[in-house]
């Protein structure tokens, strides 16, 4: 068997333990692993969401994780372009993709070019999208316990 080239992506905004599972799992099944980071243009395109965080830091910060051996930055919304550059063999994402419309088109396109793809399970207790929906909360004058939180943004 060749070298096992991982491929896992997100946009990392909001950078949390969900992620980090998806990362650390990642690499434990593969010799090499590129974390793929959602472009600012492509959040905006294709979720339709303002990233907190820019590219370069997000790509910055996954790059640092210690078993992240290298990161891509998508600028298309297609994963078969992340794949004609990038040349992985396993792609990794989290289970709440398993099933659905768009992941099984990633399974067809994949096996058609023998990428395996892998599902890990998906960290439910927190998302960037709630920690959006936090965020949001306390810049409208969410308060805790009567008190007002001040937002520091």
């Amino acid at each position: 068997m060749g070298t096992r080239i991982g491929y896992a992506v997100g946009a990392f905004d909001l950078f949390h333990v969900g992620h980090l599972n998806l990362l650390r799992h990642a690499k434990q099944h593969c010799d090499i692993l590129v974390a793929g980071v959602v472009s600012d243009e492509m959040l905006r395109q294709v979720k339709g969401i303002e990233p907190i965080i820019p590219t370069a830091e997000r790509a910055e910060i996954v790059r640092h994780i210690s078993f992240v051996d290298d990161v891509y930055v998508e600028t298309t919304p297609s994963k078969m372009d992340s794949w004609r550059d990038v040349r992985f063999t396993h792609f990794f994402k989290g289970d709440d993709w398993r099933g659905t419309d768009k992941g099984l088109r990633l399974e067809r396109e994949f096996a058609d070019v023998g990428v395996e793809v892998v599902y890990f399970p998906y960290t439910a207790h927190t998302s960037s999208s709630s920690l959006r929906r936090a965020l949001d909360a306390i810049s409208a004058g969410a308060t805790v316990g009567g008190a007002p939180v001040l937002a520091t943004r």
